[in-house]
């Protein structure tokens, strides 16, 4: 039995070492040398230096001044972070859907773009469409005084477009190059 038991004793303790601690080991390395930035959550700072979030997750912005994101099923909450789960058949969500685009409607820009009124995948995705934001221009230069051309430029400037798939605007970046406009 002993035979039998050594081996196989002695094969756990080597892949849980292997596997267990060398392969992350090595990995958070190479990931802390090749890319910090993203190994350590792709914080983003303010002027002071200060953490305002993450660019790759969303974040909630009331008040008619900010760019609001998609809505969350987890409240922005990182711990919940989720979809609703609501089917298209499901009443509660032509509910919440209808809610929401009353709440959002502005005159004269037609229906509300269909990105400020469902949840992604995740409830945390930082990411709008750009006709989502221009929808939204109207609304926050009122409400901040600034000409709606603008918004226009520095949303043009924060339009990215990833390797696969349509372009789209990070909302915490967007909002955070608004407030700079004050200062």
């Amino acid at each position: 039995m002993a035979t039998l038991l050594r081996p196989a004793l002695s094969l756990m303790v080597l892949m849980t070492a292997i596997t267990g601690v060398i392969y992350p080991l090595t990995v958070t390395g190479i990931a802390q040398l090749a890319f910090p930035q993203q190994a350590n959550g792709s914080l983003i700072r303010d002027s002071a230096g200060q953490v305002q979030g993450s660019a790759l997750i969303a974040q909630a912005f009331t008040g008619d001044g900010w760019f609001h994101p998609r809505p969350s099923a987890g409240a922005f909450a990182t711990v919940s972070s989720a979809a609703s789960n609501l089917a298209p058949s499901n009443p509660a969500l032509a509910t919440r859907v209808k809610d929401s685009a009353a709440q959002l409607v502005v005159a004269d820009q037609g229906p509300v773009p269909l990105a400020l009124l469902t949840t992604s995948g995740s409830g945390l995705d930082p990411h709008l469409p750009p006709e989502a934001i221009r929808y939204q221009l109207a609304r926050v230069a009122a409400a901040r005084n600034l000409p709606v051309q603008t918004l226009e430029q520095l949303l043009e400037k924060h339009t990215e477009q990833p390797l696969v798939g349509p372009p789209v605007v990070n909302v915490l970046l967007l909002n955070q190059a608004l407030a700079q406009l004050e200062n």
